[in-house]
């Protein structure tokens, strides 16, 4: 388990910058007056060296087997869309599995500086997922934590901007309020395959604007208001 993480690096986001995102902008595309001109057309090309796309291909085709990837394509790519055009953007992922989504994760972080902390508790996906991080060239971008998110997520001593859920879905709620006082407004929780008492649960929440995304299987996209 590591010791305290690095102080957040920047201060709380406009609530209306994230909020923008639920509303139909073009996630793959950073705003002009973050980045400037020089880094408008952000595309998948620019940020998925041969290594990347090598690891990705190979566990795309081994999702028929178990344990294959354990998220769908379209909501990886979501994730890196959401990611890719944050600065320093610090990343919990919570049920981290072969690395799959990681993998996304990471190289999404990676364009402009951030990290991946990944939870996970099978010791049976342990081996793979470093495998699959060292050969996508990653393990500086990603990190793994050991362990019943339940009772490591506690333990980390940070700030999150990007949060996403992909474990057991009956402890989504449970998870949910322990990673909530580490979110400052504008953080984005993202869960997948959720349950509807879950989404309801969100929904209800002033202090989030949240809604359901018809991706894969489903995913609970929360923004934090306050």
């Amino acid at each position: 388990m590591p010791a305290a993480r690095r102080p957040h690096r920047y201060p709380q986001r406009q609530t209306a910058d994230v909020a923008g995102r639920l509303s139909g902008r073009d996630l793959s595309r950073p705003r002009r007056g973050r980045h400037g001109e020089g880094q408008r057309d952000l595309g998948f090309a620019r940020v998925l060296d041969h290594r990347i796309l090598g690891v990705l291909t190979r566990l795309e085709a081994e999702e028929a087997r178990p344990p294959g990837v354990a998220v769908g394509p379209t909501t990886a790519r979501f994730l890196f869309s959401v990611c890719a055009p944050q600065t320093d953007c610090e990343v919990v992922e919570i049920g981290a599995g072969r690395g799959y989504a990681t993998v996304w994760l990471a190289a999404a972080v990676r364009h402009l500086g951030g990290r991946v902390l990944s939870l996970e508790r099978d010791h049976a996906c342990l081996a793979d997922w470093r495998r699959n991080i060292a050969e996508a060239g990653l393990e500086e971008t990603a990190e793994l934590v050991e362990g019943d998110a339940r009772e490591t997520l506690p333990m980390i001593d940070d700030v999150f901007d990007v949060v996403f859920v992909n474990a057991a879905n009956e402890q989504y709620e449970e998870l949910f309020q322990l990673a909530r006082e580490k979110l400052e407004p504008g953080a984005l929780v993202i869960a997948a395959d959720a349950l509807r008492a879950y989404s309801e649960a969100r929904q209800a929440d002033p202090t989030l604007s949240s809604l359901t995304l018809p991706l894969d299987r489903g995913l609970e996209m929360s923004v934090v208001l306050r």
